[in-house]
């Protein structure tokens, strides 16, 4: 068994794309219509035919509350893993990208935490 998919809520699926694309330098690879939403996915470019990331619309009634909880917890909904986050927090920053956490040093690893614009904090890590 392995992981293939995996989601994040996001407020508009046409915004989400330009961000998880244009910013964070994800590659579409599924666009399906679904009645008002899509089937969209996007990949990592190091790894076409890895883990797809669905850019899941938040219409069911509690995703709102859960992820405003989330974010006033100040907790990720999910984790990318960067290799070197400095780099990464300096590239995201320079394209205008809202951080809430700066990277900081956490045994093992560093992480960085963002807005994704659509509604949720993203986690980058490096491990050392």
């Amino acid at each position: 068994m392995k992981i293939v998919l995996t989601s994040v809520l996001v407020d508009d699926q046409e915004k989400a794309l330009r961000f998880y694309t244009d910013v964070l330098g994800f590659i579409k690879k599924e666009d399906i219509p679904m009645g008002e939403a899509r089937w969209l996915t996007v990949v990592s470019p190091e790894d076409r035919t890895g883990v797809e990331l669905l850019l899941e619309p938040d219409q069911h009634p509690a995703a709102g509350p859960f992820k405003q909880a989330l974010v006033g917890d100040g907790i990720p909904f999910t984790s990318f893993g960067v290799a070197d986050v400095q780099a990464e927090f300096d590239r995201l920053t320079s394209l205008g990208v809202q951080f809430t956490q700066p990277p900081v040093a956490m045994g093992p690893v560093t992480t960085a935490v963002f807005d994704d614009t659509c509604g949720n904090l993203i986690q980058i890590a490096q491990q050392h």
